[in-house]
């Protein structure tokens, strides 16, 4: 039995959740909290990052399970230093780490919704990105040459520390990034700044790219585009990583190359046979036939070879198209008792129970769970109204 389930409850998933569904709930949470889109976010992202960084990984998780939190920072893992969010994150969407981002741009991870037709079909769709450029102008020094100086405000380390008493004989040091520099460790002179870029050595520029979803793919695979990021001076671009998101479908589930369909079928159809048509995502006809004789009960899962998604490395060849059958019964009172009797003879014989005198002869109700679970509410209130018996303390 798990101990705590803070970190199952950050990411908005249960204890039994699956790498893929533990995954899939990373990635849509990283994304939407990230300090780039939400800048506000920065713990929240930190939160998001350190349960995922403990339930990716089997044995982290296992630890988690049975001693919680605290079972993690007693040594679970190397006394509870977790890994920076942005390298988890990096790691993630296909980049690699700090040391990558030492010598490379940041990369820019988008989200794209697309539907299972679109991967089913295969499509492009054109994506308009605003991305940071350097500075042809100033050849992204900021301002002309010469005019770069140390700044005085935190000595060229790019940050402040600040003291504040928080209590008597007490004092805190707050390090917080150099406002007038921005955590660069230098400035140029307000006259000196490029003009075109107003000293930030980039300007934005919209970028437009096209995204080719192949036949196949899946939900949250990435495309990548190589040295499409943003740039920056001194270091190479970074790239672009599309992620898949794809929307639920009406009719079909995907599960791996599978496809899974409901088809609601009568009484009659399951007894007796019947012909049914599928209309598939490419736009084709499927005629589908149960013969007389063939029972088909509720629930019953049938399939049809080679009529699945396509398969990525091959798209002329499809997983299974998977069919679940659900009989739908007819009314009360939908027949006369003497048609009753006819039917019963076609039928297999039921079950002869044997009476006798002891038995309790009791009636079937139809049973509603709201209507039941309404009156047990209503029956614990007026419970809790009512005066209660047994010691009481006593009050001076």
């Amino acid at each position: 039995m798990v101990k705590e389930t803070g970190y199952y409850d950050t990411l908005g998933v249960k204890p039994n959740a699956t790498p893929d569904e533990i995954k899939k709930a990373y990635r849509k949470l990283a994304l939407k909290y990230h300090p780039d889109k939400n800048p506000n976010e920065g713990e929240r992202f930190k939160l998001i990052s350190q349960a995922y960084e403990v339930l990716s990984d089997p044995k982290k998780r296992d630890i988690y399970d049975q001693g919680g939190e605290q079972a993690i920072k007693d040594g679970g893992m190397s006394g509870g230093n977790f890994s920076s969010p942005m390298d988890i994150f990096d790691m993630f969407f296909g980049g690699g780490g700090r040391m990558n981002r030492e010598k490379r741009g940041k990369n820019v991870v988008h989200q794209l919704s697309v539907s299972l037709e679109e991967i089913y079909n295969g499509s492009s769709r054109k994506l308009a990105l605003q991305k940071n450029v350097v500075c042809d102008k100033c050849e992204g020094r900021g301002g002309k040459k010469g005019a770069v100086e140390k700044c005085t405000t935190c000595k060229g380390r790019g940050i402040q520390i600040h003291v504040q008493q928080i209590g008597p004989g007490m004092v805190q040091q707050i390090q917080t990034m150099c406002s007038e520099c921005r955590g660069e460790g230098e400035r140029i002179n307000p006259k000196d700044r490029c003009k075109q870029c107003n000293g930030n050595k980039v300007v934005r520029e919209k970028k437009i790219l096209e995204v080719h979803i192949k036949k196949g793919m899946k939900d949250g695979q990435k495309i990548v585009f190589h040295g499409e990021g943003d740039q920056e001076p001194g270091l190479e671009p970074g790239d672009v990583v599309i992620v898949l998101d794809q929307r639920e479908h009406e009719l079909y589930q995907r599960q791996d190359n599978n496809l899974i369909m409901k088809m609601e079928i009568q009484l009659v159809e399951a007894l007796c046979g019947f012909k049914k048509t599928i209309e598939t995502m490419d736009g084709r006809t499927l005629l589908i036939t149960s013969h007389p004789g063939e029972v088909i009960n509720h629930g019953h899962l049938k399939c049809i070879q080679n009529e699945g998604m396509p398969l990525q490395r091959d798209p002329f060849e499809k997983g299974l198209l998977i069919i679940q059958f659900l009989v739908t019964f007819p009314e009360n009172n939908w027949l006369a008792i003497e048609k009753l009797r006819l039917l019963e003879a076609l039928l297999p014989p039921r079950e002869d129970v044997m009476v006798t005198d002891d038995m309790d002869v009791v009636e079937l109700m139809e049973f509603d769970p709201r209507e039941q679970s309404r009156q047990y509410r209503g029956e614990a209130y007026q419970e809790d109204d009512r005066p209660r018996s047994g010691v009481q303390c006593q009050t001076s």
